[in-house]
């Protein structure tokens, strides 16, 4: 009886690990959900991983002397192993601001925060300001974006916002009268990473290098690498697909649902039996 009773005991303690990884699933979600407007927004897929197997009979003999290569084991549950940032291509948005920016390929911005540091990000959605050097191109929580030297991106005087050209290679320059591009000598930093996935997100849609991540590589120096393409005046939308989000959640909540059935009946069973020993 007593034995009966753990294994319902270790049903409910299951299922309340299956709970809380799709209770962690949802919140995904909902993430996906409400940044399917932010610029340059990456989708994320939750991972799961199995628990611990506790074993139940070991592979051995039977009374009989029969061989039994085969053991029984039962599995404790389950748990987020990670959430992953899906890299694909978002669409290409058109912007009313000449001072928008879209990243056509693997590579990222480069943006100096507030702390110093040297973050990344897809989201192009950027402005020209005064800086202490001059007009300084810079995200929208001011932070100046870094060209592939990494400094900041300053024009020189005389040279107006309204003027600034980039090219489809990240050069910076301005058209003269006569229509033709004169290069700055500036050139956007678009990095690239072996291992996106490992990068750790931070607020803004900013990511930030770990070990995992590997070095920024970067494109204007690094061989190898299939250079992106800077398309001025447009934005790159968020990779969430609505539709799949929406399937996704359907799922999770079924799972969920699954779960706590589970959990019922587990106590059910469990006040069965304590009920015979009355």
């Amino acid at each position: 009886m007593w034995k009966d009773e753990a294994i319902m005991m270790r049903s409910l303690y299951t299922a309340a690990t299956g709970m809380r990884a799709q209770q962690t699933n949802v919140d995904n979600i909902s993430n996906n959900l409400a940044n399917v407007n932010t610029v340059g927004y990456k989708t994320q897929k939750a991972e799961f991983k199995s628990l611990l197997y506790q074993t139940i009979q070991t592979r051995t003999t039977t009374a009989n002397g029969a061989q039994k290569p085969i053991g029984a084991q039962v599995g404790l549950g389950t748990r987020i192993a990670s959430n992953t940032a899906i890299f694909t291509q978002g669409p290409l948005q058109a912007s009313e601001s000449m001072a928008d920016f879209a990243i056509s390929g693997a590579g990222f911005f480069a943006v100096r925060g507030a702390d110093g540091q040297t973050y990344y990000t897809r989201n192009g959605h950027m402005s020209w300001g005064i800086g202490p050097t001059g007009v300084t191109l810079a995200s929208l929580d001011g932070c100046p974006i870094l060209d592939t030297n990494g400094k900041p991106i300053v024009l020189p005087d005389g040279i107006t916002s309204e003027n600034a050209v980039v090219t489809e290679k990240g050069q910076i320059g301005y058209m003269d009268d006569n229509g033709v591009f004169i290069d700055l000598g500036q050139q956007f930093g678009v990095f690239q990473f072996n291992n996106p996935g490992g990068l750790e997100r931070e607020a803004g849609s900013l990511y930030s290098v770990t070990d995992a991540s590997g070095p920024a590589l970067n494109e204007a120096n690094v061989a190898g690498l299939i250079p992106s393409k800077i398309v001025q005046g447009y934005l790159e939308g968020s990779n969430v697909q609505v539709a799949d989000e929406m399937v996704n959640l359907i799922v999770a909540q079924r799972a969920y649902q699954l779960n706590s059935k589970a959990i019922t009946t587990s106590d059910e069973m469990l006040e069965q039996a304590n009920n015979l020993r009355r």
